[in-house]
């Protein structure tokens, strides 16, 4: 039996753990917090830094592939592992995306268009990169921002910018411009260690207050569009050299054309509805992908509605327990506090 290590501890490295015995293969997590979702269900943890170089060394003995859950992984703990053993995806996509303005010039060199985007280090030139957007854009760290947090929004001229890079931690930032959409989609796409790529179907999502409430299969897109999801993601999965899977968003325009939002190195949120509608989800995928094996084409077999369970709204419980044809997955968290994701519920149509 093989041992996969995953770094992170949280709902994702959860349910990598969960479809990863159901194909024989054991788990181990690296991650400083003891009680966390994914210990639940894994074969072992390692309580420990991500960077802790006694736990990589120990990771690296006990794993024959390490993944990882989130975006935000050191880098140099990723190529130290690499090292060592087969880590995927690679450390160029955890480098990739860990920084908003390195992201964008990728997708940009990938031919793939982005919103417009000043790179903002001072105050000053979050000014002269407001006077270019004519005061209107998206204010946002370049690193470590996710679900809406370090970001600041100007809708005007009549926004006053003043101290605003400061109040975001006087960190490096970029300013994105608007983008004028109709719609939210994502694509889910996997590439194995032979270089097979497989893509879900783009799913449309809605977000509240900068988080993910609900994605819907199938998106309302024409085939045009959904061909030009799948054609970004297999440049993206291509340039990268990627292995396993990835979530790439995006912005649809009125005629059908998209501007990419951002990429995720990881399974994601959006691909949670392939665990109810498709035989293998996202997760399996994943496994199937970091571990050498055969990948699933992606197919499904329903349509379907996938919604997030964020804070009090674990409370619905019971109502979601009494709805047909609903796949109900809690993440074993005891405490729900405001914006923290409990679970998710995916209904088929």
């Amino acid at each position: 039996m093989r041992t996969i290590g995953i770094i992170g501890g949280g709902q994702l490295a959860r349910m990598l753990a969960m479809a990863a015995a159901r194909l024989n293969f054991r788990t181990i997590i690296l991650e400083p917090q003891a009680d966390c979702p994914a210990a639940q269900v894994a074969n072992g943890q390692i309580v420990a830094a991500y960077d802790n170089a006694e736990a990589l060394e120990r990771l690296a003995a006990e794993c024959d592939v390490v993944t990882y859950e989130f975006e935000n992984v050191p880098v140099d703990a990723a190529e130290r592992l690499a090292r060592t053993l087969p880590v995927f995806p690679p450390p160029r996509a955890l480098e990739t995306s860990q920084d908003r303005v390195t992201e964008k010039q990728f997708l940009n060199g990938c031919g793939i268009e982005t919103a417009r985007f000043h790179a903002i280090d001072s105050q000053d030139d979050l000014e002269r990169a407001l006077a270019d957007f004519s005061g209107q854009g998206v204010l946002k760290t370049r690193r470590l921002g996710y679900d809406g947090k370090g970001q600041r929004v100007f809708r005007s001229e009549a926004d006053d910018p003043a101290d605003a890079y400061l109040a975001l931690g006087g960190v490096p930032s970029i300013l994105e411009s608007f983008v004028a959409f109709e719609r939210e989609i994502s694509i889910i796409a996997a590439r194995g260690t032979d270089g097979t790529i497989a893509c879900y179907d783009p799913a449309e999502n809605v977000h509240r207050n900068g988080i993910l409430h609900t994605s819907t299969v199938p998106a309302s897109i024409n085939e045009a569009t959904a061909e030009a999801a799948r054609l970004a993601a297999t440049a993206v999965l291509t340039a990268l050299g990627y292995v396993g899977v990835i979530g790439v968003e995006f912005f649809v325009l009125a005629d059908g054309t998209l501007i990419a939002n951002e990429i995720a190195p990881r399974v994601h949120n959006s691909g949670h509805w392939t665990e109810a509608a498709c035989v293998v989800s996202q997760f399996e995928q994943h496994i199937r992908a970091v571990t050498g094996l055969p990948l699933s084409n992606g197919a499904r077999h329903s349509g379907c509605v996938m919604q997030n369970l964020i804070g009090d709204d674990i409370d619905t419980l019971p109502a979601w327990l009494a709805k047909p044809d609903t796949l109900i997955h809690l993440y074993g968290k005891t405490e729900a506090r405001p914006g923290r994701k409990m679970g998710h519920v995916t209904w088929l149509d």
